[in-house]
């Protein structure tokens, strides 16, 4: 900054530092304050620094030194903040939720990214730089000696990233404060797990959550949704869950049955005796005319409220007798009348009460086992349009829309329309393209009143998921799954996530491998795509390729959208081989999966792995999003393009063992080649040698694999040896605390022990030892009180435990003596034992 402008620091007190400002000119984007602080804190490793005053402008700038310095300018004022830095490399990974092409980003040219929860599909078939359902402004660099670190910045406003030659990146929020998180590491998963002992380490999920899923939306009743279930059975595809979408629910009302589907409740427990389960889809809003509602008004339930009474939409409140007299905010999603949504920040925690019960009562109908919340951004229809889509819609009649304070002259537009928009808007170059677009006002309040939904919007889904997770356990007495559309830092706690209406191109297939480790990094395990594409039409080579990759995702579950061809794998033969082929695998190597998902539970970290975790100092890893391991130990290379009848794959420096079909069992030297990959053989497996592995015979649902015996295979590291973890439990009771959950843990370890050689004795040997001196490859060996020389006999006698190993090629033994006590000359002697 010029001299003159901008703070200085006048004060250090403790952890609190004191800017004051010069006397210069004033600033163009608001009033002048005389003061700022800065406050930084420690959390183990992490450093924290907070910086906090409400509708200022400050600019300043501050550096954080491990072995590189980061800088930057800031720019601080009422709704719109800015922070810019320089990076140490491009190696940057992180930031979502967006499609990214790369793994890695890419700093050639300028790029931004906009982070507001929205109701908006991936499509990867072009470059397309919007938002779509969740926030996570976190990021990890790799540093040019290969060591990590991470960034937080704790903000749940509207928000952008830049990226820039430089490399750089400008960070853009439009309100709220800045509260930065760094982590050291120095690797990639240490950063990961100090980023997870702040915001929490993910859920552990139910065992049979790690099986196969087939859903759709589009059923026509309960019976097509059986044929379908029971042809994949019948073709021998291992499968474990059912899901519906709400086509099960009465005029998709949520905590209902339609009359289509009256059988539902005896499939399920049909379903159960086989083995096997049941998830259940429900969107937050709420239809404010039947039963569920008028409860919630009866337990005080709050919803998202206009904040004044003079705000409310009258025309629309005085249909419903149940909201005529409130300011609920009503909007329209699937059901054929308006909606509200319930405020999950409620103060008074009825809300949740109320949630929860209504979740216990319909189990009593439905004995469902794991949810899934939908339109949790949270997604509203027709927002700030006259004439919205819905209208020509056979589910909805022509009922009015949510208007908000969308002009620079209406009363109320503070928060609607604020000086500056982010490319959350600006992406989509649309006349009526507003913050509130697909969604409600950002005028709207909640937690009582005390809450600007302009300032909480984004930790929507990150609070119904907590609710959720909450009603699952106290309906179901057991700890399930949830899956969420729309999260935010530690929606991990609480659930999973699937990688949203992706659609059946070669493109999604591409960027969904990229999304799973990205939400891993991001403290989301419990991740993957819709198997096949939901939106367009699927096709046999897509469906297949994608049922082979996603077998080796957390969330493995094939979906598909209303109106589409049937795409589940028992439509094609050659699918269904596919996935049966893709699944046994999976569950023959579920103890494993499993035991990733319980550590990274326990103690936070990744499961499915980008390679540069294990290999930060591998540059050729940096960038290759479309292979990942499962753990540290298993490196999968997935068919990504169409025609393809081989992999190239990229094996870093280390032992590799194929685990498919092409010379399973056989070592594969490191480095880049190319592997068969036909339709009916298993995509390129391979395990890293020093691995123990354990698993179990496949059956056709993870509960019958259960009830076999367990099974270690060893993959032998170049000095022989192995290791690896087994955690185990009942797979369903919940875990309120590691200090008291009923689990078994098993450290695996073989080792490899040649016979070593202890002592060596050398005859005819003119020369006095130093036997402090004895060095094996350079390095120093402590040999035994028992080693000695006699002068008489020229003999030298030298002992040491596990002196030399016979195994370990060829060693170097080096010492110094003196050739004559009288001569006081000094020589080096070199010795070289070949073995």
């Amino acid at each position: 900054l010029k001299s003159g402008i901008g703070y200085t620091d006048v004060s250090t007190a403790g952890s609190v530092i004191t800017l004051k400002k010069n006397n210069g000119p004033r600033n163009p984007w608001g009033a002048d304050i005389e003061e700022i602080q800065f406050t930084s804190s420690t959390i183990g490793k992490t450093l924290n620094v907070k910086i906090s005053v409400d509708e200022c402008f400050v600019m300043v700038s501050f550096k954080w030194i491990r072995q590189y310095r980061i800088s930057g300018g800031l720019i601080f004022s009422d709704k719109f903040l800015q922070l810019a830095t320089y990076l140490p490399s491009d190696a940057m990974y992180g930031w979502g939720e967006n499609v990214h092409p790369s793994l890695k980003h890419n700093f050639t040219t300028y790029r931004t990214w906009g982070m507001l929860a929205r109701d908006e599909p991936p499509n990867s078939a072009f470059l397309d730089t919007k938002n779509l359902y969740g926030v996570h402004p976190f990021y990890m660099i790799l540093e040019p000696d290969g060591n990590a670190h991470g960034v937080f910045i704790l903000n749940s406003n509207p928000q952008e990233v830049t990226t820039t030659p430089g490399p750089a990146l400008i960070y853009r929020t439009i309100g709220g404060n800045l509260d930065l998180y760094f982590f050291p590491g120095p690797t990639p998963e240490e950063v990961t797990q100090q980023y997870l002992a702040l915001i929490g380490t993910p859920f552990l999920p139910a065992y049979w959550a790690l099986g196969y899923q087939l859903s759709r939306y589009g059923y026509k009743d309960l019976d097509d949704m059986v044929n379908i279930i029971e042809r994949n059975i019948k073709a021998g595809v291992p499968m474990d869950t059912a899901v519906a979408d709400i086509d099960y629910m009465d005029r998709y009302k949520d905590f209902t049955i339609g009359e289509k589907w009256a059988g539902l409740s005896t499939y399920v427990s049909e379903l159960h005796s086989r083995g096997m389960r049941t998830v259940l889809i429900f969107d937050p809003a709420i239809q404010v005319d039947y039963e569920s509602f008028e409860r919630a008004m009866d337990q005080n339930a709050r919803f998202i409220e206009w904040e004044r009474e003079d705000q409310v939409m009258h025309s629309i409140q005085e249909k419903y007798p149940l909201v005529a007299n409130t300011k609920i905010m009503l909007g329209v999603v699937w059901p054929d009348r308006h909606v509200a949504f319930p405020d999950f920040f409620d103060t008074t925690e009825n809300t949740t009460k109320w949630w929860i019960q209504e979740f216990v009562r319909f189990r009593k109908q439905v004995p469902y086992d794991g949810i899934w919340i939908d339109m949790n951004e949270p997604a509203n229809f027709g927002t700030n349009v006259p004439n919205p889509w819905y209208f020509h819609s056979k589910d909805h009649p022509n009922i009015e829309p949510l208007m908000c304070p969308s002009s620079s002259s209406a009363k109320d537009n503070e928060w609607d329309m604020p000086p500056y928009k982010t490319h959350s808007v600006y992406n989509y170059k649309e006349v009526g393209a507003y913050l509130a677009t697909k969604t409600l006002c950002m005028m709207a309040v909640q937690a009582n009143g005390t809450q600007r939904f302009y300032n909480v919007k984004n930790l929507y889904g990150w609070s119904e998921a907590r609710a959720t997770q909450q009603a699952l356990q106290k309906a179901t007495g057991k700890r399930g799954t949830v899956i969420s559309r729309s999260t935010f830092p530690s929606s991990g706690r609480y659930a999973g996530h699937w990688l949203g209406d992706n659609s059946a191109t070669w493109q999604d297939l591409q960027t969904s491998i990229i999304g799973a480790q990205e939400f891993n990094i991001f403290g989301i395990p419990y991740v993957g795509s819709d198997i096949c594409g939901f939106n367009g039409v699927s096709n046999e080579e897509l469906c297949l390729r994608w049922q082979q990759m996603g077998a080796f995702h957390s969330f493995m579950r094939n979906h598909n959208a209303i109106g589409n061809s049937p795409q589940d794998p028992a439509q094609w033969p050659s699918v269904a081989a596919a996935a049966r082929k893709a699944n046994l695998f999976r569950y023959r190597y579920l103890p494993y999966l499993f035991s990733l998902h319980f550590a990274a539970s326990m103690m936070g970290g990744t499961v499915v792995r980008p390679l540069f975790y294990e290999y930060p100092r591998d540059k050729a890893t940096y960038d290759l999003g479309h292979q990942f391991l499962w753990g540290s130990s298993m490196l999968i290379a997935p068919v990504i393009y169409q025609n393809a009848k081989s992999v190239d794959v990229y094996l870093p420096e280390d032992d590799w063992y194929s685990l498919f079909d092409h010379n399973y069992g056989q070592s594969v030297p490191h480095g880049r080649q190319t592997f068969p990959a036909p339709w009916t053989s298993l995509i390129p497996v391979f395990v890293r040698g020093g691995s123990i592995l354990p698993r179990q015979t496949p059956n056709v649902t993870t509960d019958y694999t259960r009830q076999n015996a367990f099974e270690l295979l060893i993959a032998p590291g170049a000095r022989g040896s192995a290791e690896g973890l087994l955690f185990w439990d009942d797979g369903e009771s919940i875990v309120n605390s590691f200090k008291t959950h009923d689990f078994y843990h098993m450290f695996l370890l073989i080792s490899f022990s040649a016979p070593t050689i202890d002592t060596l004795e050398i005859l005819n040997y003119n020369y006095f030892p130093d036997l402090r001196s004895f060095k094996l490859n350079n390095q120093a060996v402590d040999v035994n009180v028992q080693s000695s020389y006699n002068p008489l006999t020229t003999s030298l006698y030298v002992t040491a435990k596990n002196f030399i190993d016979i195994s370990a090629g060829t060693v170097n033994l080096s010492w110094n003596h003196s050739r004559a006590a009288w001569s006081g000359s000094h020589n080096r002697r070199h010795y070289e034992l070949f073995v």
